[in-house]
C-alpha cells in the first residue's frame, strides 16, 4: 500500500512492514496499525508511522541506547495480548518527545511500546517498575552513543568516502529487527 505521509512523503508499506497495535497508543486508541519508518538519517531513531491517520508519528529509540540495563518486565496477561510466546521474539521501544531545543529530548520508559515480531504485534504497556519515569532525560547518552558509532564508522573505512546524499523515509520490515532481549516475565 502507498502511504502518504505527514513526515516522510509518500512511503510503501508492505505486508511484513505493517503492525497491529490492537488498543491504540496511550491517548490515541483508534489508530491501530502502525509501521516502522527508518529516517536514514544515523540518528538511531524510528518513527511509528500510523497507518490509519498518515498525520501521525512518534519518534521511536530502543532504550538499551542510552540504557543499557533497561528491562520491561512484563505479566502473563500482556505476554498473551502480545501472543508472545518466546520473549526472544520481541523489540522493546521507548516513544521520545523531541522539543525545539534537543538537548532537552527524554524517553518514556514508563510505557514502552513492545513488539511480537514475529506475529507483527505490538501493545503499549505500563511497567510496574518505580525506578522508570516518562520523561527519561537520554540526550547525553545518545550524543556518546553516536559519537562512538562514527567514530568505529570512520575508523573501518579503508578510503576516504564522499559527502553520502541524505536518505529517504522507508518504512522497514519488523521482521529484520533484531530482537531487544530485554523483554522479562513477571513470573
Amino acid at each position: 500500500m502507498i502511504v502518504q505521509t505527514g513526515r516522510f512523503g509518500q512511503i510503501t508499506v508492505g505486508e511484513s512492514e505493517e503492525i497491529r497495535i490492537p488498543s491504540g497508543i496511550l491517548g490515541f486508541p483508534q489508530f491501530t496499525r502502525f509501521c516502522l519508518v527508518d529516517p536514514a538519517d544515523d540518528t538511531l531513531i524510528l518513527w511509528l508511522q500510523s497507518l490509519d491517520d498518515a498525520s501521525i508519528a512518534f519518534p521511536l529509540l530502543e532504550p538499551k541506547v542510552f540504557k543499557p540495563d533497561y528491562v520491561a518486565r512484563l505479566s502473563a496477561a500482556e505476554l498473551r495480548d502480545l501472543k508472545l510466546d518466546n520473549v526472544n521474539q520481541s523489540a522493546v521501544f521507548s516513544v521520545l518527545t523531541i522539543p525545539e531545543d534537543p538537548t532537552q529530548m527524554t524517553a518514556n520508559l514508563k510505557a514502552p511500546i513492545v513488539i511480537n515480531l514475529k506475529a507483527q504485534l505490538a501493545r503499549q504497556v505500563v511497567l510496574q517498575e518505580s525506578e522508570y519515569t516518562i520523561k527519561h532525560m537520554m540526550f547525553k547518552e545518545l550524543r556518546a552513543h553516536l559519537v562512538t558509532m562514527a567514530s568505529r564508522r570512520q575508523a573501518s573505512r579503508s578510503e576516504p568516502q564522499a559527502d553520502e546524499a541524505p536518505g529517504v523515509g522507508m518504512a522497514i520490515s519488523v521482521r529484520d529487527i533484531p530482537p531487544s532481549l530485554t523483554v522479562k516475565s513477571l513470573n
